[in-house]
């Protein structure tokens, strides 16, 4: 049986005062990225959670202006970093140079931060590079430090990649490694805009006037509801469904009889605290106490797509890992 959740009555207040300042980070942002609501809506569950995100989708869909336009929302210092097949892991993270001292003949190594050293990082087109460049981000994106001739080098809090990534059936790309692929926290889908939308941008963006994006928070501000967001109660039932779901995805378990047959490998443990941590996030958006059911099956797709592999069976018969995950998250409710 679940447990009644009791949400601390202190914490009510910072809640909505914190889901008003994501609203209003969430309306700047769509102000200027037309028709991309749902991408706005989690990109920024992943920022609350304190996590990384994937965004995939074909060129031209504005996954860059949007990773411009939220770091400038969210003010946070950002940097961008193109990714090439000939980018090196020393041009993400940085290197040592060896100098000498004027006027002595002594030398020394200095190490000359990279532009991995900010708070968000847009890491764009990311598999366009080699799976050793890819890897170089690793370290920093699970333990916020990296790693240079034997010294730790932290880097800045908060501290979030958002990489835009081409389809892998495109020239020139590379898959990212699976152990990368399970440090995003969410890989969320860029689609066509609807015609609405794609009237909007059209006079929106061929005209004359300048858009002009104001920030909403600042980096302690983003801390301080990062940390909020991890206070937020969940209620019993919630978790046994994102316990209920992870684990059905796991083949060979015998949990269900389509993951045995259709998935290849699945999720690990941390999807189950992806999950946690995104319905969390998605509640504060709402301006819920607590996230709901219904959180765990809209946040399903985008927290496990990724962290899971269609089998050769699946392949022959056609099946597609997102119909199979919403299957398996209406089964764990």
């Amino acid at each position: 049986m679940s447990t009644v959740i009791q949400t601390d009555e202190a914490i009510v207040p910072r809640l909505e005062a914190a889901a008003e300042k994501v609203k209003r980070a969430h309306k700047a942002a769509a102000a200027v990225i037309f028709g991309q609501d749902v991408v706005i809506e989690r990109t920024l569950i992943t920022i609350l959670s304190g996590g990384h995100a994937l965004l995939i989708g074909v060129p031209g869909l504005a996954k860059t202006l949007l990773v411009d336009t939220l770091g400038r929302v969210l003010g946070l210092d950002a940097k961008r970093i193109q990714f090439t097949p000939d980018l090196m892991p020393s041009d993400i993270i940085g290197s040592e140079v060896l100098e000498e001292t004027p006027g002595e003949s002594r030398r020394s190594f200095r190490f000359i931060k990279g532009p991995i050293f900010t708070q968000l990082l847009m890491a764009d087109e990311i598999n366009r590079a080699s799976p050793k460049t890819q890897s170089a981000l690793l370290q920093a994106m699970q333990e916020h430090h990296v790693t240079v001739a034997g010294t730790r080098h932290d880097v800045p809090q908060p501290f979030h990649v958002l990489a835009t990534q081409n389809p892998l059936e495109q020239e020139g790309t590379y898959p990212l490694p699976e152990a990368q692929l399970d440090r995003f926290l969410l890989e969320i889908d860029v689609t066509y805009p609807d015609l609405a939308a794609e009237r909007r941008m059209l006079y929106a963006t061929t005209g004359s006037e300048e858009r002009h994006v104001e920030a909403v928070l600042n980096a302690g501000e983003l801390l301080s509801i990062q940390r909020l967001v991890r206070q937020i109660p969940v209620p019993d039932k919630v978790v046994e469904a994102i316990l209920r779901l992870v684990r059905s995805a796991r083949p060979g378990t015998g949990a269900s009889a389509d993951t045995d047959r259709f998935v290849a490998w699945g999720p690990g443990p941390r999807a189950s605290q992806a999950l946690m941590l995104a319905v969390r996030a998605k509640a504060l958006i709402d301006g819920r106490l607590a996230p709901s059911i219904d959180d765990v099956i809209d946040l399903a797709e985008p927290v496990l797509k990724h962290r899971m592999a269609l089998s050769f069976a699946a392949r022959a018969e056609g099946e597609e890992l997102g119909p199979l995950i919403l299957r398996l998250a209406h089964a764990a409710e």
